[in-house]
């Protein structure tokens, strides 16, 4: 194996690819970076069993063959080579040979054939998504996602492919505390689908977009290639492959309430440093505020710590409906807001009992509920 390569171009490539390697001590071969180089140039691959990344590198090749070498070690040399040419050879004794300008190095790698198969998966046909649009919306999702190894099935964001609307994707993660659904647009495909796509693999996607230059005058599609038990998300000469979570997601839509006594419009930044002041007082654990809503005096956000002391803040809202109050956890309550960039969010309420709901002003889109602590 003999290839000739921009710096930058590999560099790009090793990023892509070499972040989803850890230190692995039964297989050592999972630390590694594989390079394959053919005719139509370099492909750089990784996988940690449950993921597996793949991105084209543009190269000039001599020597056809493949090669794997540890990641990060290479990872950490390349981007430290100036922006010239890289010649990159495997040498005797399973050491691959980087020479530029003035450097050369051996490092030391494994024989390809001991390398796990990466999946492949059928592409009939694709749905297409807007990659400044699907970034936002798995920001928006994926921080709500449970981390449990007990109820897998929450473990993972529901992606809901024409279901719920044709042409539109929903993306749905909870930790059953609180839950957040995004709806984008989608096409070339009209099939209906349900599938649980695990958070980290999703984390992995979103850390793989923010790579991808956003050029302009070109066509900034994600696709995604699904099968029963696989997923493909392809984009930029990148691909990363992940396995699907078996089992049914919850009938989420029965616990967003479909109608409300309460409904107030409030500016968000001034709602989250209203929040974050009132919380200092708030009991350590239970993170508790309690929200009143009067047509009077509009929003008061109180907490009370028996230790510390107690702080009320009053806001002026655009006030619909009758007085009513619910106790929230904070944190979660923050970590919605934080998530919507718009300049006011609608606080919608049934009563203490039933999840709080908070939207965008005018953006059925996204949804995020927080369920009530029950006094």
């Amino acid at each position: 194996m003999k290839f000739t390569c921009l710096q930058e171009n590999l560099n790009f490539g090793l990023q892509a690819t070499g972040h989803l390697v850890n230190k692995n001590i039964n297989l050592p071969i999972l630390n590694n970076v594989l390079l394959e180089a053919n005719s139509s140039g370099v492909k750089l691959s990784s996988t940690n069993l449950e993921i597996g990344i793949s991105c084209h590198v543009r190269c000039k090749v001599d020597v056809e063959g493949a090669f794997t070498a540890d990641a990060r070690l290479l990872s950490e040399y390349i981007s430290l080579l100036p922006n010239d040419q890289v010649n990159l050879e495997l040498a005797k004794d399973d050491f691959l040979k980087v020479a530029c300008r003035s450097s050369e190095t051996k490092i030391k790698g494994i024989v390809s054939d001991d390398f796990p198969v990466i999946p492949k998966i059928e592409r009939t046909s694709s749905y297409k998504i807007n990659i400044k649009d699907f970034k936002k919306a798995l920001a928006q999702v994926v921080f709500a996602v449970a981390n449990s190894e007990s109820r897998p099935e929450i473990s993972g964001v529901l992606m809901s492919f024409n279901k719920i609307k044709p042409g539109m994707v929903h993306l749905v993660g909870t930790d059953s505390y609180r839950l957040t659904e995004k709806a984008l647009a989608i096409s070339d495909n009209k099939e209906e689908r349900d599938v649980i796509v695990p958070v980290k693999s999703l984390q992995e996607v979103l850390r793989v977009l923010g790579l991808v230059k956003e050029q302009e005058n070109q066509i900034d599609a994600l696709q995604i290639f699904v099968s029963d038990n696989q997923i493909l998300f392809s984009c930029d000469g990148i691909e990363l492959i992940s396995r699907l979570i078996e089992g049914q997601f919850p009938d989420y839509k029965q616990i967003i309430p479909t109608e409300t006594r309460t409904q107030v419009v409030v500016a968000t930044s001034e709602l989250v440093k209203s929040i974050k002041a009132v919380a200092l007082f708030s009991k350590l654990g239970i993170f508790d505020v309690n929200l009143k809503f009067n047509s009077a005096k509009g929003l008061i956000i109180e907490a009370t710590n028996s230790q510390l002391g107690e702080s009320k803040s009053e806001m002026a809202v655009a006030f619909a409906g009758e007085d009513n109050e619910t106790t929230l956890n904070y944190r979660y309550l923050l970590d919605g807001l934080n998530n919507i960039s718009a300049e006011e969010v609608e606080l919608s309420l049934v009563d203490g009992n039933v999840p709080f709901l908070v939207r965008p002003k005018g953006d059925d889109s996204y949804t995020y509920i927080v369920m009530p602590i029950k006094q």
